[in-house]
C-alpha cells in the first residue's frame, strides 16, 4: 500500500488571481473550489499530486507540439497581432 500523511503534503493557501481564480503553485491556476462546491464534491489534493497533474499536463502538450505543429507560438505574439478595436 502506498500512503502518504496529507498534513505533511498541504498545499500552500491560495493566492487569488481574479474573482474566479487561485493559484498555490507558480503557473498552475484553478478554479476557485469556493465557486464549485454546490455542483462538485471537492476533494484533498496533496501537493506532490497537484505538482505531478501539472506535470504531466507539460509533457502532454510538449508532445503534441513535437508530433503536431509545425510552429508554436507564445500568448504574447498572439496578443500582439490581435487588432486593438480602435
Amino acid at each position: 500500500m502506498i500512503g502518504f500523511r496529507y498534513s505533511a503534503q498541504r498545499p500552500p493557501d491560495p493566492r487569488r488571481i481574479n474573482d474566479a481564480v487561485v493559484q498555490r503553485f507558480d503557473h498552475v491556476y484553478e478554479v476557485d473550489p469556493a465557486l464549485m462546491r454546490d455542483h462538485v464534491r471537492q476533494h484533498d489534493f496533496p501537493a506532490w499530486d497537484t505538482r505531478r497533474i501539472a506535470d504531466s499536463r507539460w509533457e502532454h502538450l510538449a508532445w503534441m507540439h513535437d508530433h503536431w505543429a509545425d510552429s508554436v507560438i507564445s500568448g504574447e505574439e498572439l496578443m500582439e497581432d490581435e487588432p486593438t478595436g480602435e
